[in-house]
């Protein structure tokens, strides 16, 4: 299973639509991931149009999207289970509150908000934050990711927009 993962597009303030190497990247994924903060639905379905998408919402978020989502949600994928949150507060020390939005044991926790890309296993668990595809308020670059799940093993990508 491929997995598109985005989050803190911040559509249109930060840029008009998702950028086309997103779509191109995201073409043949099984499942898109947003994380949050995609600020008007036209992001989302703009991603809809490529395949079935999956999210969370977040602070900056619209009452359509927030309407359309939860604050956090636990899906399984290719076997897998995976917790998506938005995240919260300053970026420094954003894991630690995201790991604590979730009680049971999961095998990825996706998540936001600080727009700063994390791809790093701890106990047996993938934290991975895309970054943002649209924003370089935190980090020299844009990001999204890709996340493969073949055979019960786990592959991910943080992929520079730039």
């Amino acid at each position: 299973m491929k997995i598109g993962v985005i989050s803190d597009t911040h559509i249109p303030v930060s840029a008009p639509k998702i950028p086309e190497k997103v779509c191109e990247c995201f073409k043949g994924c099984d499942l898109i991931i947003h994380a949050g903060d995609a600020i008007e639905i036209s992001a989302i379905h703009q991603l809809e149009d490529i395949c079935e998408v999956k999210g969370v919402y977040g602070n900056m978020d619209s009452k359509e999207v927030k309407a359309r989502f939860s604050n956090k949600i636990v899906i399984e994928a290719a076997g897998k289970r995976i917790g998506i949150v938005h995240g919260s507060g300053p970026a420094g020390h954003i894991m630690d509150r995201v790991k604590k939005a979730f009680t049971e044991k999961l095998d990825i926790i996706i998540f936001g908000h600080s727009h700063v890309p994390c791809n790093e296993v701890q106990d047996g668990t993938l934290y991975f934050n895309p970054g943002s595809a649209t924003d370089r308020i935190s980090t020299k670059y844009c990001s999204f990711g890709i996340i493969e799940i073949t055979d019960g093993n786990i592959r991910s990508e943080i992929i520079k927009c730039d």
